[in-house]
């Protein structure tokens, strides 16, 4: 095992029965609880909701091999449009706020589209993964939180948290969030 710490040998088989799940599901119900209960997140899901109510299969695998192609390219301008989004920069000051325990932030609508995002994620359609599938398609209050994984460029451990959110008028199930977070943090 050249080249991992031993720290990271550690970390990796402390977590790997599981120990990081119960924090992340307690911050998921503490803190995530109250990023998501900010009305112009609920606002932008619900607004996308509507806009793309209409989306084919086709069309959504469009936009994401549209976006897969942006993050390689010199010019992305859907990208770029919703990074800079005020959603997206709320989403950035949760992320900072962590001070490096959360890795980035993505809130997601109710095809697995996404909305939101602190950072660039490599695919613009989180519908086909466990993230999605596993909150917004349970319903209301569903967390999932993944696997530990050793992130290439930071070369730190982490899951993802996910849960469902609902809309606070309806109970009605609207999108999901994605948090990044660095387990060696916690």
């Amino acid at each position: 095992m050249l080249g991992v710490s031993f720290a990271t040998m550690l970390a990796t088989q402390v977590m790997a029965a599981g120990a990081h799940v119960a924090p992340l599901e307690e911050f998921a119900k503490t803190t995530v609880a109250e990023w998501i209960a900010n009305p112009a997140i609920i606002a932008a899901i619900k607004s996308q909701n509507e806009q793309n109510a209409s989306l084919t299969e086709d069309e959504i695998i469009a936009l994401d091999n549209k976006w897969r192609a942006e993050t390689k390219a010199s010019s992305h301008p859907m990208i770029d449009g919703l990074l800079n989004s005020d959603v997206s920069k709320a989403l950035a000051d949760y992320r900072d706020s962590t001070t490096g325990m959360v890795t980035e932030i993505f809130v997601m609508d109710n095809k697995g589209l996404n909305v939101a995002q602190s950072d660039v994620t490599s695919d613009y359609w989180q519908g086909d993964e466990g993230k999605w599938q596993k909150t917004y398609l349970v319903g209301p209050d569903a967390i999932f939180v993944d696997e530990i994984e050793t992130d290439e460029s930071t070369q730190t451990l982490q899951s993802q948290m996910s849960m469902s959110i609902k809309d606070p008028a309806t109970g009605e199930t609207i999108g999901a969030i994605t948090v990044g977070v660095n387990v060696e943090a916690l």
